[in-house]
This record gives structure tokens, sequence and C-alpha cells, in this order.
């Protein structure tokens, strides 16, 4: 496995570098977001926000922002939390020790492990979705990988594979660093989920899945989770050109993001235009409809009718958490993806 990173391991940014700092924000990141999405927004905010103490100072808005398009918000505002625990206890240095890594907010077993590993080279364990189809498939593991047994079972192979590492490792070598990602880097570009590429694996002869031609079954994850639809109207408000958005209350999904006016629809409650009027406070308008976004985020199928609301004379109250912007401020601001959809249409017609 180290020599076959060695010759194929892809390029990444984050790979450039032994910053812990960087390495930690790529950890991050990469949690449940793909890494082409990633490298852009890893390259900016790395610019903008170089080290700890820019991170810790930064404004919450500006820190939003750099994340927008990346999806679950919670996971930036974790890391400036973090960032300013790191600041006021630990000198600035994001500390080495596992325990106290995994004592950040935001970080669990899986990113203090590749912390410790790929920035530390620490013989810690990693497991994610990657490691977990290479060693269910490699050691011809059925039992479900979220299940208590498969799952510590697993846990104890990365542990046992990484110590290997260290104790081969010889003075100049990164065995742990390079094994964990190693296993990542398998799984991403050979052990896929689908149609593996089991003639290009160093590990093929030692595949229990390979050998018992069961790559099919394994890993075993369970059913899968049934989606579920939900509908949203949302309003497109213009006033002397500046148009009406409102900023997500705390504790909700997207806290603290922009969004422009939209209710929940409910097929046996009230219709689109009922709904306007009780948000707007007001029976005098008119809608008219602008665009359909659709949007999926984890087991959600999000559709969103989008209207103009055009007011008989002047416009509406501003609504709670509201705020009247231009064009040009509302690019400052950070939106969700379904309404930053809503945004881009805008550009070409405000």
């Amino acid at each position: 496995m180290l020599n076959w990173f060695k010759r194929n391991a892809r390029d990444l940014p984050w790979r450039r570098t032994r910053d812990p700092y960087a390495i930690w924000i790529s950890e991050i990141m990469l949690q449940q977001t793909p890494v082409k999405a990633v490298i852009p927004h890893w390259q900016r905010w790395t610019r903008r926000l170089p080290d700890v103490r820019a991170l810790a100072r930064a404004r919450s808005d500006a820190v939003l922002k750099l994340w927008e398009g990346l999806g679950y918000y919670s996971r930036a505002r974790n890391l400036q939390q973090a960032a300013r625990i790191i600041v006021d206890q630990h000198d600035a240095r994001l500390p080495e020790k596992f325990e106290k890594v995994i004592a950040l907010p935001g970080i669990g077993r899986y990113t203090a492990g590749a912390i410790c590993s790929i920035a530390f080279n620490q013989p810690a364990p990693v497991l994610e979705g990657n490691v977990i189809r290479v060693l269910t498939r490699l050691f011809g593991i059925g039992g479900n990988p979220r299940g208590k047994e498969a799952n510590a079972r697993l846990w104890r192979l990365a542990q046992d594979l990484v110590r290997a590492a260290a104790r081969r490792q010889r003075p100049g070598e990164r065995n742990c660093s390079h094994l964990n990602q190693s296993l990542m880097e398998l799984g991403a570009l050979i052990c896929s989920p689908r149609r593996p590429k089991c003639p290009l694996c160093p590990v093929q002869k030692h595949c229990v899945a390979w050998r018992e031609n069961r790559t099919d079954e394994i890993p075993n994850l369970g059913p899968r989770t049934t989606s579920t639809g939900r509908r949203f109207a949302a309003f497109v408000v213009e006033k002397e050109g500046r148009v009406l958005v409102r900023r997500r209350p705390d504790n909700v999904v997207n806290a603290r993001l922009w969004e422009f006016p939209n209710v929940e629809l409910d097929g046996h409650q009230l219709e689109t235009r009922q709904l306007a009027e009780n948000l707007f406070r007001s029976p005098h308008f008119a809608i008219i409809p602008l665009l359909q976004v659709r949007h999926t985020i984890t087991r959600y199928r999000i559709t969103m009718d989008v209207y103009r609301v055009e007011f008989a004379s002047g416009s509406p109250r501003t609504i709670e958490n509201g705020r009247w912007c231009s064009l040009s401020e509302l690019r400052k601001l950070a939106f969700p993806s379904a309404h930053r959809k809503i945004l881009e249409m805008l550009g070409t017609k405000l």
C-alpha cells in the first residue's frame, strides 16, 4: 500500500503542505463533500484565512461566505469556534495529542485520527467511507459496518494496520500519514462502490471479496434511506433596486445564512397566495412565476417555486430578520445553495 501510494497518489493541494492548520481545514471540508468541490474552496479559504489566528478573529459572516457552496454550514461555525479555543488554550497551535484534538468542536474520532496521522505522523487509525469499503472487502466483513460488532472490528483493523506501518518506518519516512492516506486513496480511485477496478488493486491477491466474487455485496450497508419530498415557495420582492432577504435564526439548519422570504407548502393547508399574504401581512400584491429550483440535501428532495411579488402600492413592511439589499450587497452575503440559484438568476435581471 505504501509503495502504491507513492506512485499513484493524486496531487492535491493539501498534500503539498505539512501545516496542521491547512490539513485540519481540508479534513473538515472533505466531510461529505467531493474532492473536486473542495479544492477551490480550500485554496480560497487558506488565502483569506491563512492561520488559526486569522480564522479566530474573522467575522462570522465572512467565514460563512467562504464556506458558501460546501453545505453543512455547522462545519464552518465549529471551525471558527475551535480556532478560538486553540488561540485561547493552545497558544494558536493545533494540539498534537489525540485527546486534545478530539475535544475540539466539530472533530470526531475519524477526523482526529486523520489530523494526528496526516499532520503529525502518529499511528492513529482512520475509518471513513472509502476506508470502510476497502477494509470490508479486503477482510470479507459481511456485517453492516455501521453495526456495533462490525464497526468495532474495522476500527481494530485500521489501528493494527497503521501501527504496523509505524513499526516499519525508517528515519525521514511518514508511514502513518501515508498508510492512512493510501487506504482512503485506494477507496477513492480503485475500490469504488460500483465496478471496482480490481485488476489495478495492489492488494487484490489478499482480498476476500474479490476471491469469493462478493465485491457487489460488500460492504453491506443495509437498505437505502427513503428520500422525502418537500416543497417551498420563495418570493422575490424589489423596491427601488433593492431586494428583500432575511437571515435564518440560530439553532436551525443553515443557521445565520441569508435567504429569500419563503414558506413551506403543505398540500393539506393553505395555497401559495394565502401563505404569502400571511408572510407579508398584506393582500394587495400580484405574484408572477419566475423559475423552479430543485435541490437535494441529505434525505430530502426539495422543490422550490420562485415568484416575483409586485405590490399594488409601495412594498411590505420589513419581515422579521429582514433586510433590503442591493445586488452588490447580496453578493457579499452567504446563501444556501437553492437560494444562491435565485441570486444568480437575479444577476441577469436587475
